[in-house]
């Protein structure tokens, strides 16, 4: 190695660009700044053995300063910023996540708490500081409040009752739902958003691929279930039954908070669930639903002009 290296300094012009190089990284401020923080480690001969190390060093971006994006990151590893280190007898790198990584990885982890059935992006976004209300309507400002104080008992280890938000179309049912699922995610909360009418509608089609058991153990078991638009599907027995009923019946008693919202209050809810498909009155059946969901919640009705048109 030592004769190759030799025969390779031999060579016409490769002095001049080593040394061209060894001035261009010596020269960097960041790398000028290093060296002076080691300067009773760091010699002459360290720095011609790590000189590669140091040109790979100044060709990135630090503190995410030439990155306008993760996705546009020029470094080595996207989302990673060089930084110098001793190793041994050498000047080494290490790479750390840069700020903007650290961002997106945060984002992530927080969507990635909020898990969702059909629901639109926008709810999933939704915020308790860009919910729309106007003074002129108390009954949305109150849901607001017990919104907002479900979460902060939640997040102090209380057990507070779930909502369930009952109104005409467009009055931001759903909206309140995605801003709760939000505020829990920034405490690591996991929670689930599921459109009702949809999801009965793949759970009729999970028999062939054997997937309902374990559809139906994800919504069992998350922390904070929102069961949106409650009483919009076509209920038949099956589903009252061995669906909600069984949902309901394992959160109420592992006491796990459980949210709804639905055009129907709950007379109207307990007249939907009464009859099937088919036309069949079941009143005991669906009084023993609507006994579940009224043990969990408290009905709010929330009144106002459809945001929506």
């Amino acid at each position: 190695m030592s004769r190759s290296f030799q025969n390779l300094t031999n060579r016409p012009g490769f002095k001049e660009r080593f040394y061209g190089l060894r001035k261009q990284v010596t020269t960097h401020k960041d790398v000028q700044a290093f060296l002076q923080a080691n300067r009773d480690i760091i010699d002459d001969n360290m720095i011609d053995r790590s000189l590669m190390k140091l040109h790979e060093f100044i060709d990135q971006s630090k503190n995410c300063e030439d990155c306008p994006s993760l996705s546009e990151c020029k470094n080595l590893i996207q989302g990673y910023y060089p930084k110098l280190i001793i190793q041994g007898k050498s000047i080494d790198l290490q790479y750390d996540k840069c700020i903007t990584k650290e961002k997106y990885d945060e984002r992530k982890k927080h969507e990635s708490l909020i898990k969702s059935m059909y629901i639109p992006k926008d709810i999933l976004n939704a915020q308790f500081d860009t919910i729309d209300f106007e003074m002129n309507e108390p009954s949305r400002l109150q849901a607001i409040k017990y919104a907002q104080d479900f979460v902060e008992q939640y997040n102090n280890g209380k057990n507070p009752k779930a909502l369930y938000f009952y109104g005409p179309f467009g009055v931001g049912k759903t909206y309140i739902l995605g801003a709760i699922a939000n505020e829990l995610a920034t405490h690591r909360v996991a929670s689930m958003l599921v459109y009702v009418p949809e999801f009965m509608r793949e759970l009729k089609g999970s028999f062939q691929d054997n997937s309902i058991d374990d559809k139906l153990d994800a919504v069992k078991k998350i922390p904070v279930l929102m069961l949106d638009d409650l009483g919009a599907e076509s209920m038949s027995s099956w589903m009252r039954d061995d669906i909600l009923g069984t949902i309901l019946q394992y959160r109420m008693l592992e006491n796990l908070p459980t949210f709804f919202s639905s055009n129907f209050n709950f007379e109207q809810l307990q007249h939907h669930l009464a009859f099937s498909q088919r036309g069949e009155e079941e009143q005991v059946k669906a009084a023993r639903i609507m006994e579940r969901i009224k043990h969990m919640v408290i009905q709010i009705e929330i009144k106002g002009k459809n945001r929506r048109s």
